[in-house]
């Protein structure tokens, strides 16, 4: 028996002495991220790009990588908090809107600036990606995975707008800083708020309306709060919104380079070009079921576009010589901007 006993815990002690040829499965890194963001589960960026996107990732990683999406701001805080808690290790990625912390990034704010961006998201989104590079400094505190930029935004009120003069005193929420400017200079009364807080806003006659791109309208109710919606034909249009998509720079480093590359392939350009397509499909839907539900859509007359250029054109000026005390060169990242967009409109 005590023969028996020692040869059979020799060979227990050699099969454990050499895990990595025994066992290679076991000696793979398994890695489990949590991705938190703003919106609902049931919204169509959470369920056409953030979880296709994560899937992909763990796909590509061959399971050994896995992320958890929290929505609906799940791990605590509030969306302006959300690039601290990707720089903090609070959640390993976000999605986020560099406008909900205005001033912080002003870099980003050159394709937000009134009647810049295009139309299209793809276009806006690859324009964005082929920025990003621009953004290292402002953005050094994380890793950077993602920077894209939605489709047109809409106004959306309890009463039709035409005209300039239909906005005068509308109280308006406004994603970013400047297309609250924007709003401003058009004459209406322009709040600030995050996007979950609308529709209680709404319901509650807090505001008259909101300016988003119709891929969201259906997450917050828009549709069913409001009846007047008014698209800005052709590019470029009134305002977008851009988006971050950022990670825990400590978590991204820590991954073996194999999984690294994973999430680098799936970042960048790839990322931008996803939701760029995503966010433009999106729209179509929602518009068709708006239209079916008898809401009316306003689309403003060509010259009336052109007033409301010549109107917003001073919030430009103005932005060109603030970021000056930033000392960034407006004029210069307006240029590269629509030259990036001009590139992109044309491919």
């Amino acid at each position: 028996m005590t023969i028996s006993r020692r040869k059979f815990l020799a060979a227990a002690g050699a099969s454990l002495a050499a895990p990595a040829i025994a066992r290679p499965a076991a000696a793979q890194a398994q890695v489990t991220l949590k991705l938190h963001h703003f919106l609902p589960p049931v919204s169509n960026p959470h369920q056409k790009f953030l979880k296709p996107w994560a899937e992909k990732i763990e796909k590509d990683s061959g399971g050994r990588i896995k992320i958890d999406i929290f929505p609906s701001m799940q791990l605590g805080g509030t969306p302006p908090q959300l690039f601290d808690q990707a720089k903090d290790g609070v959640a390993d990625i976000v999605w986020t809107l560099p406008g909900n912390t205005p001033g912080r990034f002003p870099s980003t704010e050159v394709f937000e600036l009134p009647f810049t961006a295009s139309r299209r998201s793809i276009v806006n989104s690859k324009a964005c990606a082929d920025f990003a590079p621009q953004l290292a400094n402002e953005t050094k505190d994380v890793k950077l995975l993602a920077f894209w930029a939605h489709d047109h935004g809409l106004i959306h009120a309890n009463k039709q707008v035409k005209t300039m003069d239909d906005l005068k005193g509308l109280k308006l929420r406004f994603p970013t800083r400047l297309a609250g400017e924007a709003l401003k200079a058009l004459g209406a009364t322009a709040i600030g708020m995050p996007i979950p807080q609308v529709p209680e806003s709404l319901a509650q006659k807090v505001i008259d309306g909101c300016v988003v791109p119709w891929e969201v309208v259906p997450a917050i109710k828009v549709h069913e709060l409001l009846k007047f919606h008014t698209d800005i034909p052709g590019s470029p249009t009134l305002y977008t919104t851009t988006f971050f998509l950022a990670m825990n720079k400590a978590k991204y480093e820590g991954l073996p380079a194999d999984l690294k590359a994973v999430i680098d392939a799936n970042s960048g350009m790839a990322a931008s070009e996803m939701a760029g397509n995503l966010w433009d499909t999106m729209g179509l839907p929602v518009a068709e079921m708006v239209k079916k539900r008898g809401n009316i859509i306003t689309v403003l007359a060509e010259d009336e576009k052109a007033r409301w250029q010549k109107a917003t054109a001073p919030v430009i000026d103005a932005w060109i010589k603030g970021v000056k005390e930033k000392n960034l060169d407006g004029a210069k990242l307006l240029e590269t901007a629509k030259g990036l967009l001009a590139k992109h409109e044309k491919a």
